[in-house]
């Protein structure tokens, strides 16, 4: 097997010892970096791509985890930050590298490479999350199908009681991390709604609080000619059986919060004596 192909199964890093075992000798090895065909990161560590993410935490002494693994999972998150949260381990040393801007975690008693679980990452991503974005990459992982009932348990029972009696009211159905963010903000004033719910002519809608719909219509979605008269039909359906229906932007959710929430508390107090068609 030739070096690239052997880091690769190695998952994009390895030490020299790790490549031995797939036939790999060490001369080859440092052909290998001397040619370009694969890059050292420090002594006996080498990478195919020095760029990744798995070979800078590898280069800085560990493996990718919390927010950066939860990144690298595609689950859903409000902050943006990005440093990257590399695990050295409890005993693990820090390599110094160009441009090192990571953020050190000590979990576990030995250093590996490679990306963390979801679990794992979530594990210990409430420490630098805020309540309401780690909230959200709950939801958007059980959704994404990362967390099995165990997982989610295990989590539960991990975190501190003040994340984890959020944690309890979660849900697996949200169909983006956008409506786990509006329905977490809601509860916080103590307003439930029913999720992902199916009204006759309407079709499914995001939320139902009474007579009040909430449609969130994420960055990609909703904005083509035939997507926006589609929505249009469906809101005129729901005021024909007696709903009025609030649909919210990214933006609206995220960075002008306050005056979003205005708008569905008045309406919810509007319509709050009026009875639904489909309830009749």
């Amino acid at each position: 097997m030739d070096v690239r192909h052997a880091i690769q199964e190695c998952g994009g890093v390895a030490r020299t010892c790790e490549l031995r075992r797939y036939g790999v000798s060490g001369d080859a090895v440092v052909a290998a970096a001397v040619d370009g065909t694969a890059v050292r990161l420090r002594k006996g560590v080498y990478a195919n791509d020095a760029r990744s993410a798995v070979a800078v935490a590898a280069a800085h002494g560990g493996s990718v985890t919390c927010v950066s693994a939860l990144r690298a999972h595609g689950i859903w998150l409000l902050d943006a930050a990005s440093s990257l949260h590399v695990n050295v381990g409890i005993n693990g040393r820090v390599h110094p590298h160009y441009r090192c801007a990571c953020i050190d975690h000590h979990e576990g008693k030995t250093t590996v490479f490679g990306v963390a679980s979801a679990v794992d990452a979530l594990k210990v991503a409430w420490r630098c999350l805020t309540l309401e974005s780690y909230f959200v990459a709950f939801e958007s992982a059980w959704r994404l199908g990362l967390l099995s009932e165990q997982n989610r348990r295990s989590l539960i029972e991990a975190v501190p009681e003040r994340i984890a009696c959020w944690l309890r009211r979660a849900r697996g159905d949200a169909d983006s991390g956008l409506e786990s963010l509006f329905r977490f903000r809601m509860m916080l004033i103590g307003v439930e709604f029913e999720s992902q719910v199916r009204i006759p002519n309407v079709g499914r809608v995001d939320f139902r609080c009474g007579r009040v719909l909430i449609e969130i219509d994420g960055r990609a979605n909703h904005e083509g000619d035939s997507e926006r008269a589609r929505d249009l039909a469906r809101d005129a359906n729901a005021v024909q059986r007696g709903y009025v229906t609030l649909r919210f932007t990214y933006a609206m959710v995220v960075h002008h919060w306050p005056s979003t929430q205005a708008a569905v508390l008045a309406a919810i107090d509007d319509m709050a004596f009026i009875t639904p068609a489909d309830s009749l």
